[in-house]
């Protein structure tokens, strides 16, 4: 198959050599590059410089603030967590929404099987979600040959310190280097050689659209505290420690009887002359609870943020319901739902139409390719739709078989598999057999909702030619009885194999055939007045 005369997703052609070697192969500045953690002595002199330079196109310390606030703010790490993995669903290869071909179909399902190949795609669907937090996320895709498909090998998250934005038409992400292409400073991104997302999460130009942004300030004052309140600990929680030495003390007595004071405090132990005294005051007295506020507060805007609110998070414990939580938690989903739509697209771009493309299952090029879809549809409740589906189809709603197997969560059956049913009801012994027994669905087949009304006739008929002769005995046996007794003589005299449990399931799907019968003359009578 030859691969040579292939279109990129911005329409460029590419060469398979180009996708044998990784880009960041040849850039070893990048790969030896240390951070410089900027939250170190942190201020808000220095943050709103990191902010501004970021802004003039200098990404690289706001970056590597965003990496610092993610490792040592636990509750940032946790949130992030929270949402990040929301996003790691079941997944599917689907053909083109709107009249897929038979050739697209197939091509879909072989795409399915390839990407389902993709080393660590859990992982990678995770790191593809760092995009969430710091606006953007890159991925490098290293590709190999297997049994003649063109597969990724690994696909390597890149710290987004490693890229340059450049301004122009549109925002263009680059490699950062010295080298300069089409008057730009920065390497353009090998098509198909990356996985690139972009996350909005606030309109605007990249560098300040960026999650972290909103979260840069709180994290801060929130640094503030927590070391005013070590500082307070650290003050007033230890008793004061005096020491008293007598006038005729030397400097060495002296500096002995410190060190002691200072032994006692951390170590609870220590030795002093003879002669010294050592006195222990009462610790002062201080409120933590101001710091405490402080912190609660950065937390529940830092929840806010991430989440949309604080009732699922935990950073708010004393006004938290089950009733308030479950609000809260549909706000979850729906920014769960907005990720979960961007990443499809970024899927679907840049690895189901890479492979696809390189690959020759998507000739008609992005507009009629494969789409990746990641399933957020949540099951519903098998229960209540068992309770609401046969209703809803007694007063005429007509729903398709696909549309209940996707709300249940139920996979539709492929050819020749076996699928569960309705066993047959056996018939008491001595009852007629024929025409009533049950036929088994062709495998494969679905079945369709046909309204009550319609079905009717049909099984009108087929019930009467099974039941006609032993209901005709019945109800000789029922008109010549004098009373209750005789009638249960007489049933066990035409049925006299039948044991209890017989009688019983019996009378079960004798009342159920009751039930039916009177909604089926209330559906024909309707009927009837409707025309």
């Amino acid at each position: 198959m030859a691969v040579s005369r292939i279109l990129g997703p911005d329409g460029q052609p590419i060469k398979t050599p180009d996708l044998e070697e990784p880009q960041t192969s040849r850039l070893a500045h990048l790969q030896r590059e240390l951070q410089s953690h900027p939250t170190r002595g942190l201020t808000p002199s220095k943050l709103a410089r990191i902010l501004d330079a970021a802004e003039q196109g200098d990404l690289t310390a706001q970056f590597e603030l965003f990496e610092d606030m993610e490792e040592k703010d636990g509750h940032i790490a946790s949130e992030m967590n929270k949402r990040r993995r929301a996003c790691i669903l079941d997944w599917q290869v689907v053909p083109p929404e709107k009249s897929p071909t038979a050739l697209e179909t197939r091509n879909a399902a072989q795409l399915e099987e390839l990407v389902a190949e993709v080393p660590d795609f859990e992982d990678m669907l995770y790191d593809v979600t760092d995009a969430t937090g710091k606006g953007f996320s890159c991925l490098e895709i290293e590709w190999h040959r297997v049994e003649g498909f063109w597969l990724p090998k690994t696909i390597t998250h890149r710290p987004q310190s490693w890229f340059s934005l450049h301004r122009g038409y549109r925002q263009e992400l680059r490699l950062r280097s010295n080298k300069v292409v089409d008057g730009v400073m920065g390497e353009p991104l090998q098509p198909f050689g990356w996985l690139t997302h972009v996350h909005k999460a606030k309109s605007g130009y990249l560098e300040r659209a960026a999650l972290f942004r909103q979260l840069v300030w709180t994290y801060l004052f929130k640094n503030y505290s927590v070391g005013d309140l070590a500082e307070f600990l650290e003050i007033y929680g230890i008793p004061l420690r005096i020491g008293k030495y007598p006038s005729s003390a030397s400097e060495k007595d002296k500096a002995t009887l410190l060190r002691a004071l200072a032994s006692i405090g951390h170590n609870a132990a220590g030795i002093v002359p003879e002669g010294m005294l050592l006195e222990f005051k009462e610790a002062a007295t201080g409120d933590p609870k101001a710091f405490e506020l402080m912190m609660s507060w950065c937390e529940r805007n830092q929840s806010k943020v991430i989440l949309g609110g604080t009732l699922t998070s935990g950073a708010d414990g004393k006004s938290s319901t089950n009733a308030l939580g479950n609000i809260h938690n549909e706000v979850r989903k729906d920014l769960r739902d907005s990720d979960v739509r961007q990443l499809n697209t970024t899927l679907t771009r840049d690895l189901v139409y890479a492979i696809a493309s390189i690959n020759g299952l998507a000739p008609d090029g992005p507009r009629r390719s494969p789409q990746l879809k990641l399933n957020a549809q949540e099951t519903k409740d098998l229960a209540a739709y068992a309770e609401a589906l046969p209703k809803l189809v007694e007063i005429g709603v007509r729903p398709t078989v696909k549309w209940a197997h996707e709300q249940l969560g139920i996979p539709m059956a492929e050819a020749n598999e076996p699928v569960l049913g309705v066993a047959p009801v056996p018939l008491p012994p001595g009852a007629p057999t024929g025409t009533a027994a049950l036929t088994a669905q062709p495998t494969g087949s679905q079945p369709s909702l046909t309204p009550p009304v319609a079905m009717q006739p049909q099984l009108a008929a087929r019930v009467e030619v099974a039941t006609a002769a032993w209901l005709q005995k019945i109800r000789a046996l029922v008109e010549s009885a004098e009373n209750l007794e005789a009638i249960r003589d007489g049933l066990e005299q035409l049925l006299p194999g039948m044991s209890l449990e017989q009688y019983a399931a019996a009378m079960g799907q004798a009342l159920t055939a009751a039930q039916l019968a009177g909604r089926s003359d209330v559906l024909q009578e309707a009927s009837d007045l409707h025309g």
